[in-house]
């Protein structure tokens, strides 16, 4: 899963090392007299000179907040963050209310919508919920709570008032050629496609938060290795230690094939409910297995199950109670064994089941339209595709007519709706 030398990540310590895909710069050949020199060339002295004077290094995560969910997939990064605070270091995390609104061109093959300020600062909000401002770090995937471990900055601090010498300055650093050598403008361009000019700003601002936290390490994905670095041209220019890069692997969506999204339907999402959380990783292909362990939970492979099922239940089991405790992964391990024998309606009966408002549904109202109006289908048509697939039972019992019609709320009142494999939910009336 490395791709950085064997003999750089030896130096480091394992809670850092695991699952990562790229550490630069990496130790270089040669001996390096100067402490100060050393420090600049191998993170491992970089850290060893941190501990000599008690100062603990500065690690940025910078984050986007261009939606509202975070998945399983933005969490490795976050996880990797937990673990330099838990190491003693400070975690400096990035909001990128002034960034968000130009859009990170990464992986896109087109200009992105802009977003504003209000929709933007909106979505901050609910990802500092989603990683745990004011919960037990225990829980949390962040710790907000102990001295020193955490800072949360919104780059408008600096960015907003940037003047246009400095502006100026920032452009002077990086050329044309390098920023087309950027594989997505170079894709874009290659084609025809359009890219317009403030694009180019995104890699110089991101990077020139770097400059204004001051950096030790700079956490991304494999995908931001373009960005990362020219954080490391700003510090430089600017007569700061250049940062390290620690990126990890693009986490695989539960299709297995794609990298997990929500716009691709392949994500498990934070704020899910314990049983749909157990319920997809629980139906994650055997390939996909070990790097989720790898990725997303401390155990270790060696000491696993071999049995494929087992291994697999196991990461199920154990990603779910990192995010929710004991009781409640035990329980919807449990609910999602008896939904699965309960061919009838029994097995619903019997589980502990996340509730949906019936609220929402006109009544009369079609098997179709119920899917879509509980956003349980995105669209009346995936509805009906479902249904028509064989995808969706009520109690247990295939609805197979999608244009079967239910009467009256109190119709469905306390039946399970199952959505394929992963989804169910208990129809409750409103109030």
């Amino acid at each position: 899963m490395t791709s950085a030398p064997e003999s750089a990540l030896r130096q480091l310590p394992a809670w850092l090392t695991r699952g990562v895909a790229d550490l630069f710069p990496a130790a270089m050949g040669g001996a390096i007299d100067a402490p100060s020199s050393a420090s600049q060339h191998s993170l491992a002295a970089r850290l060893a000179e941190a501990e000599a004077h008690q100062r603990p290094l500065r690690i940025k995560l910078g984050i986007d907040p261009t939606g509202a969910e975070i998945h399983l997939g933005h969490s490795l990064l976050f996880r990797k963050l937990r673990a330099f605070q838990d190491a003693g270091h400070t975690a400096v995390l990035i909001i990128g209310d002034f960034t968000a609104r130009i859009g990170d061109p990464t992986g896109k093959s087109a200009t992105r919508v802009q977003l504003s300020a209000e929709e933007v600062e909106a979505n901050a909000s609910t990802y500092l919920t989603q990683l745990g401002q004011g919960q037990d770090p225990e829980r949390a995937l962040l710790d907000f709570r102990t001295p020193g471990r955490l800072e949360v900055r919104r780059n408008s601090e600096w960015l907003a008032g940037l003047d246009l010498p400095r502006v100026i300055e920032l452009l002077g650093i990086s050329t044309v050629g390098q920023m087309l050598a950027k594989d997505d403008f170079a894709k874009r361009y290659g084609s025809g496609a359009p890219i317009s000019l403030h694009e180019f700003l995104y890699p110089l601002l991101q990077g020139y938060d770097s400059v204004q936290v001051e950096a030790d390490v700079e956490l991304g994905g494999t995908d931001q290795k373009f960005n990362v670095a020219r954080g490391r041209d700003l510090q430089r220019h600017f007569g700061q230690s250049p940062q390290f890069g620690l990126l990890l692997p693009i986490l695989p969506g539960l299709d297995g094939v794609q990298k997990m999204s929500k716009s691709l339907g392949n994500t498990v999402g934070l704020g899910e409910d314990p049983l749909s959380m157990y319920s997809k990783l629980e139906k994650l292909s055997d390939a996909l297995v070990d790097d989720y362990l790898t990725l997303l939970t401390g155990l270790d492979l060696a000491a696993l199950p071999a049995n494929p099922r087992e291994r697999q239940k196991t990461m199920a089991l154990e990603i779910t109670r990192l995010r929710h405790g004991e009781q409640a992964a035990r329980q919807a391990q449990a609910d999602a064994a008896t939904l699965v024998a309960g061919a009838g309606g029994r097995g619903a009966a019997e589980a502990e089941v996340p509730e949906v408002s019936l609220a929402p549904v006109n009544f009369p109202a079609k098997a179709f339209y119920l899917l879509s109006a509980l956003d349980l289908c995105a669209t009346s048509s995936e509805a009906r595709r479902q249904i028509q697939g064989g995808g969706v039972r009520l109690d247990g019992e295939k609805v197979l007519d999608a244009n079967r019609e239910f009467g009256s709320a109190d119709e469905l009142n306390g039946k399970v709706l199952q959505l394929g494999k992963k989804t169910f939910r208990r129809l409750v009336l409103p109030g």
